[in-house]
């Protein structure tokens, strides 16, 4: 489904005066609710699976070999659009994770703004916050570490 098949279902909802839509597909899935607020959407993507880039340099000095082992037993929770990165629903309620929370899967953990739409974003793993890597109000990518999680 793309982004424009997107947002004629956003229209076609939002008119037809239905409170909830779902729509699951192989690698796809996205739920769309209605109510007097903005429209909420949440979408889970899959994150694609690629296969490491070959060294186009020399290898690293071995002293950095340390550093990359201290995250290497934590899940990073990753961006799945382009938007502007918020740790709460708005600037009065409180945030949906700090570090130190134990999250399950499906739990909301930020929310990315994307074209006017507020999509919850929903932990993929159980554990626990250990890092938070983006501040809130900040724009971030596709596939952008946002949280480090350490499974449980």
């Amino acid at each position: 489904m793309d982004i424009k098949q997107i947002q004629d279902l956003i229209r076609f909802v939002s008119k037809s005066g239905v409170n909830e839509v779902a729509i699951e597909q192989k690698d796809f899935k996205i739920t769309i609710k209605t109510t007097g607020e903005p429209t909420v959407v949440h979408a889970t993507i899959p994150a694609p699976v690629t296969a490491a880039p070959a060294a186009l340099a020399p290898a690293a000095p071995v002293a950095a070999a340390p550093a990359a082992d201290d995250t290497s037993n934590y899940i990073t929770v990753k961006s799945p659009m382009i938007g502007t990165f918020y740790r709460s629903a708005s600037p009065d309620k409180p945030l949906f994770v700090n570090v130190g929370d134990e999250v399950t899967s499906g739990t909301v953990v930020c929310i990315i703004e994307a074209m006017k739409l507020f999509n919850e974003i929903e932990s993929e793993v159980s554990g626990r916050i250990v890092k938070i890597l983006v501040d809130n109000a900040s724009p971030v990518e596709y596939d952008q570490p946002l949280f480090l999680v350490e499974p449980v």
